[in-house]
């Protein structure tokens, strides 16, 4: 993908700085069930404030290497992008936009659902409108995921996760936190998996959207965002982690529908198309 000459003031790169936070009594039970809650781009709020608290552990500061220092602008780039389409898809249906801020943190920081860890992937807290994300992430979707790792799929993560944030400002998560408390865990899961469906086509509406007015995307973008959505599907992830697959217990979509809803938000770039709720719970 073509790099652009916007950037974004909201990213706060935390990396390097000695600072940050690991989870004390959660125990591994408990990380591992949060990490698939981050991992996919959930909340995990009610999972790390309910069963653990956070200790300061400091690190020694250090200086940011040339790559990192390029992540860092790669990173405030595809930021501003959000935030510039956003706000016009919002102006355009009458809506007050206003934008996410972008934590860029190593093995742990603090976030306003609680403490964070690497191991647990981006993920987006709605309760400070922030999206954190460690890189090593990237490596983990590769070499654990059979993912194909470009620059793009940081940008469809990204716009996965700033994909939640227009869900918050739109009042979506609020909706669903409410209807998964009103029903079985099987119909909680449908409401989870309609939720993260909406945020991949969020992010394929970004893509379509951003491309109209900067040009940016070059051949294999698209080839790439698809890697990383099929390498997330909870069918990919149960047959690498269990061996099979059970449906029911879906929380974010099979390989196939994730790709199918990013690309509905690519192909018409309209977000009155992006009702996954109606098209999943019938």
């Amino acid at each position: 993908m073509k790099w652009t000459n916007d950037r974004s003031d909201n990213v706060d790169d935390r990396r390097g700085s000695g600072g940050g936070g690991m989870l004390v009594g959660g125990g591994l039970g408990t990380i591992i069930i949060a990490a698939i809650v981050f991992f996919l781009g959930g909340d995990p709020s009610a999972i790390l404030q309910n069963s653990a608290t956070s200790s300061p552990q400091q690190s020694e500061q250090r200086q940011l290497s040339k790559e990192e220092l390029n992540i860092r602008e790669f990173v405030k780039m595809l930021t501003a992008e959000n935030e510039q389409t956003w706000n016009k898809v919002f102006q355009e249906n009458g809506i007050q936009f206003t934008p996410a801020k972008v934590v860029l943190f190593e093995s742990g920081t603090q976030s306003g659902c609680g403490a964070a860890r690497s191991e647990m992937g981006p993920f987006y807290c709605p309760a400070d409108q922030t999206i954190y994300m460690d890189m090593s992430f990237f490596n983990e979707l590769q070499q654990k995921f059979g993912a194909q790792v470009g620059q793009f799929t940081v940008a469809y993560v990204l716009g996965h996760e700033y994909g939640h944030h227009i869900q918050n400002l739109l009042g979506t998560l609020d909706k669903v936190h409410q209807l998964s408390q009103r029903g079985s865990e099987t119909q909680a899961n449908q409401i989870s998996v309609a939720n993260e469906l909406q945020a991949d086509f969020y992010a394929g509406l970004w893509a379509k959207q951003t491309d109209s007015r900067e040009k940016f995307l070059e051949p294999g973008d698209i080839q790439e965002a698809m890697s990383a959505a099929a390498a997330v599907g909870d069918d990919n992830i149960q047959k690498r982690g269990q061996g099979y697959v059970n449906q029911e217990s879906f929380t974010h979509g099979s390989s196939a529908q994730r790709e199918e809803w990013f690309m509905k938000g690519y192909n018409t770039g309209d977000i009155r198309e992006g009702d996954t709720f109606s098209a999943l719970l019938r």
